[in-house]
């Protein structure tokens, strides 16, 4: 299982937030033992930091009974309620606040995991204590859904606001209700959940590249079929076809895949064989691809190595293509170079 330590490298890369110099000191002096632990650290350190900066104003959406006009005035509402006679109207206004959905989102993330047994007291009692550092009441609220978290990521917020919102999203994703009537939730070792992880190991090792190296352009590509049919419309029933990175430069293109497994390899007939659609993925990639004639085009399978190391080559359709592990439990030093060396 990936150490809690690389997890941290994961989520800020993954995020587009470096790491930070006092967190990974205060990793080092004091061990976490818990995935969750990290997480409350995390949105700690970034609240703490939000809290002390000022939290940022924005308009919001109002609706008031008032004496003196302002905004629109609802006058239907305000005839149907006999307002008007009484000197005063109903009035939507736009006004400038602290009091956003995203910070009741803290708020109430920092409020779970003040409940979260699973965490040491002394924690506990730095969330609740920064929780009630928010100007607003604490109000009971339901969980936050799906639809939450896309509503604020759809008003297109700071590299800080999304760094926590990011956190939050994974902290109710984890949070599980317990059958008790206290309200608690336990939570789930997310390292667990492959699915997740898969995508966290994507956008980790894309955004990795984007930063540390200069040589390429990095994005995930739509690739083309190069088919034909009779009928324009059937062509649309083909799948599409998404890489998790590419790396282009003016010589070079690399299609890399990223795969979160146990292993690169599978037991088929009492032999060790490389995983069969994923190899076959890579290979109609590269095959449908249509590079310059000065760029060099080869292929990439990434594994974390969790049960065995592999570093294998060959020449798939005249392509160079290399299947990989890079391992995790090495120092952080050591899996950035890995990465680096991948595409040297």
């Amino acid at each position: 299982m990936i150490p809690l330590a690389t997890l941290y490298y994961f989520l800020c890369y993954a995020w587009n937030r470096l790491p930070e110099p006092a967190l990974l000191r205060a990793s080092e002096a004091r061990a976490f033992h818990r995935p969750l632990e990290l997480l409350a650290q995390v949105l700690l350190q970034a609240t703490r930091r939000r809290l002390k900066n000022g939290l940022p104003r924005a308009f919001t959406p109002r609706q008031e009974e008032l004496a003196s006009l302002r905004g629109r005035v609802e006058l239907a509402a305000s005839l149907s309620q006999g307002l008007l006679p009484q000197g005063r109207a109903l009035c939507s206004f736009d006004e400038l606040s602290t009091d956003v959905p995203l910070h009741h989102l803290l708020a109430a993330t920092l409020a779970q995991l003040a409940q979260a047994t699973t965490l040491p007291a002394a924690l506990r009692r730095e969330l609740s204590q920064l929780r009630q550092r928010f100007p607003f009441p604490s109000t009971p609220s339901l969980r936050p859904q799906a639809e939450t978290f896309s509503r604020l990521r759809r008003q297109r917020p700071g590299s800080e606001a999304a760094f926590l919102l990011h956190i939050c999203e994974l902290v109710w994703q984890v949070a599980l209700p317990t059958p008790t009537k206290s309200g608690r939730s336990r939570f789930i070792d997310f390292r667990r959940d492959e699915a997740l992880m898969a995508r966290i190991f994507e956008q980790f090792v894309r955004n990795f590249y984007r930063r540390e190296q200069r040589r390429y352009r990095v994005y995930a590509e739509t690739i083309a079929w190069q088919a034909e049919a009779r009928e324009a419309p059937d062509l649309a029933l083909l799948p599409t076809m998404l890489t998790d990175t590419t790396l282009e430069a003016p010589d070079r293109k690399i299609i890399l895949d990223t795969k979160y497994y146990a292993a690169a390899l599978r037991p088929r007939y009492d032999r060790q064989r490389l995983i069969a659609p994923h190899l076959y993925q890579l290979y109609a990639y590269l095959q449908n691809q249509r590079p310059t004639p000065e760029q060099r085009l080869e292929g990439i399978l990434l594994y974390p190595a969790a049960t065995q190391a592999v570093d294998v080559r060959y020449s798939l359709g005249g392509h160079p293509v290399r299947v990989v592990t890079l391992d995790l439990h090495q120092p952080w030093a050591g899996i950035a170079a890995s990465l680096l060396a991948l595409i040297q």
